[in-house]
């Protein structure tokens, strides 16, 4: 997975013809009435498609024939041409390779690939005629990410509910780009099965809680991932879109080829400390090189990855970053593209000309050629938050968006991307707060509180959701010198996105973005925050569940790997998950003038794709802040 030339399995040189197995893979390509029908031999072939084995790209001939060179350790797939279908399996994962792993794995803890033995004399890919209007939708999603069984029903009555109330995926389905599952790979069965109730195509690419942890190199760190789901890297067309899945995750990283350059330090200890680097490599970069000389210039390329190819949440981490992303952009010079990806737990997306400080430093980008979104994630922030009134985990992102996914709706080569939120109406497309001083402080109080008490704390905060009080009443001396903002988190919103406030019948006015994407760092604090997250985030009370069954496991809650949130007073999550810093928030300081009384800002959103998403916030001024509680002196008895 990510191995340059000469590190792969298999990837020593040229085929040794001498060998035992047959010099070349060959076969038919067929097509066929039913995806689960067996294949019938008098079927035709089909000219003209792709057909890879991880290396070389050739077409088919006009009787539907392939011939490629034969490696020990491949995989064979087929590019699935625009209106037809590859078989699924029963639970729907898309049946397009073979892999040729003649001995098997290694001994891994999940298994990994069991031996294939001699490679068959012929390897075929049958194909159904289906439908190819030029128009389709597509869900993109993030980080599935289910570290136990619980969180798998998370996702099954989160994104995947979403999903299966659907009836316009049939053609598309969807893409995860990476963390199908948190480490624990022996719930692929479970999370294929969660993941099939939407009755709808799924393909994915591997992320870094893919990995087989105990293989010792990157060749065989997504071996149970193959088993289960699929090549590591492959395409397939859906309309006027090339969609290229690529596995960007090099595992274990080691310090001859990660860190030359002396910014992956991290990478320096692989058998002590084994970890990961973003990098696409030399291997797979020559696979996609070939594969896209078989692609007509005017299709839309979709490129998906786990880690981002840049990104602003972690612009200075080259570990989250890929570091081989200018040499992909080469490739792509001169097409329409769109990079799709995860791995960062939150909603980013950027357009051409877009540019942060840390990425030339970090990748050596300076700024992007095409559209980037991170995708957001299907988990939000791990599975972290308060239960809402459907028994999930709010698990707002790190950006400030909830959980949910990208739906690319495809027309010919051009797209229009959509966020939707889990459980949400999909005209709901942003959060509207206050930041006032009163909140700021508050903020603040319990940010100097958290640097003071890492991990779940035993002792209460200084100060909790009820003694911020009302967030959207407002005095006059809130309002004074432009003191509070509103603040418009538009989830999915770009740099070119039209941000308008129209407060009561006032004339609207244009919010400014608190990040221009224009070269700067990130800017986060208070001052930079999305108030409607950070209630949210500060205030956690799931840390507070207490029970006399016995059993540990279940006082508090966990996340990741087991680790233990409580049981322990209501209090904040950890402060790298916070929505204090994000690429997506606008900001309109509130007139200083507005009269005593109820208002309405309404919130305009215009984006370049022409739609237009609408929130309102009803908010109150008062001449001085009232008691928030039950006034039960009014109802005391006279004194005396």
């Amino acid at each position: 997975s990510g191995s340059p030339e000469g590190r792969g399995r298999g990837a020593q040189g040229p085929p040794d013809h001498a060998q035992g197995p047959p010099a070349h893979a060959q076969g038919p390509k067929q097509r066929r009435s039913d995806k689960q029908a067996a294949q019938q031999g008098k079927e035709r072939g089909i000219p003209g498609v792709a057909v890879s084995n991880g290396r070389e790209v050739v077409l088919t001939d006009k009787d539907g024939r392939y011939q490629l060179p034969v490696y020990d350790d491949m995989t064979v797939f087929v590019t699935k041409p625009a209106g037809f279908d590859t078989p699924v399996s029963e639970d729907n994962v898309p049946q397009f390779f073979y892999h040729h792993l003649p001995a098997g794995s290694p001994p891994l803890r999940f298994g990994g690939l069991p031996p294939t033995g001699p490679l068959p004399q012929a390897v075929n890919f049958p194909l159904a005629k289906a439908a190819n209007s030029g128009e389709a939708d597509c869900a993109v999603i993030g980080d599935t990410q289910t570290y136990s069984n619980r969180e798998a029903g998370y996702l099954r009555d989160g994104v995947i509910r979403d999903l299966a109330e659907r009836d316009d995926l049939d053609e598309c389905g969807a893409l995860i780009v990476g963390d199908v599952a948190g480490d624990d790979l022996g719930l692929y069965p479970r999370i294929k099965r969660v993941m099939s109730i939407a009755d709808i195509p799924v393909r994915a690419v591997p992320g870094n809680h893919d990995l087989d942890f105990d293989a010792t190199d990157d060749e065989n760190s997504f071996d149970t991932y193959q088993r289960e789901i699929g090549p590591e890297y492959y395409s397939y067309d859906i309309g006027g879109a090339h969609f290229i899945g690529l596995d960007n995750v090099r595992y274990p990283c080691t310090p001859e080829e990660d860190n030359a350059d002396g910014k992956h330090e991290f990478c320096n200890d692989p058998a002590n400390h084994p970890t990961y680097n973003g990098v696409i490599g030399e291997k797979q970069l020559a696979w996609l090189a070939n594969d896209l000389a078989t692609v007509p210039k005017d299709k839309l390329i979709v490129i998906g990855t786990h880690i981002p190819l840049v990104s602003f949440i972690d612009m200075d981490a080259t570990k989250h970053q890929t570091d081989d992303a200018k040499e992909l952009y080469r490739l792509l010079e001169g097409r329409s593209a769109l990079s799709v990806s995860g791995h960062a737990q939150t909603l980013e997306n950027m357009i051409p000309g877009d540019r942060f400080a840390g990425w030339q430093k970090a990748v050596g980008v300076d700024g992007i050629p095409f559209q980037h979104i991170t995708v957001g994630a299907a988990s939000g922030s791990w599975w972290i938050g308060d239960l809402d009134v459907d028994g999930l985990p709010e698990s707002l992102q790190r950006g400030g968006a909830p959980p949910g996914y990208i739906n690319l709706a495809l027309d010919g080569n051009t797209f229009r991307d959509t966020y939707r939120a889990t459980r949400r109406p999909e005209s709901e497309q942003m959060s509207l707060s206050i930041s006032s001083l009163f909140f700021r402080n508050w903020f603040d109080t319990l940010d100097a509180w958290k640097a003071a008490n890492p991990g779940t704390s035993p002792t209460s905060p200084p100060v909790n959701i009820n003694d911020l009080g009302d967030p959207n009443l407002l005095t006059p001396a809130d309002l004074a010198g432009g003191g509070s903002s509103l603040m418009a988190n538009v989830w999915n919103g770009t740099t070119d996105t039209e941000v308008l406030v129209k407060i009561d019948d006032r004339r609207p006015t244009a919010a400014t973005r608190t990040q221009e994407a224009r070269g700067e760092s990130i800017r986060s604090g208070a001052e930079f925050a999305d108030p409607y997250a950070m209630m949210r985030n500060l205030q956690v009370a799931r840390h507070s569940l207490e029970s006399t069954s016995g059993n540990e496991r279940t006082q508090g809650f966990e996340a990741f790997r087991g680790d233990r949130f409580g049981p322990g007073p209501t209090q904040p999550i950890p402060d790298w998950l916070w929505a204090d810093q994000s690429s997506s928030l606008w900001r309109l300081p509130l007139p200083s003038d507005l009269e005593v009384g109820g208002h309405t800002a309404t919130v305009y959103a215009n984006d370049s794709d022409g739609q237009r998403f609408v929130g309102t916030l009803n908010f109150e001024v008062m001449e001085e802040r009232p008691p928030p509680l039950f006034r039960k002196e009014v109802f005391a008895p006279p004194a005396g």
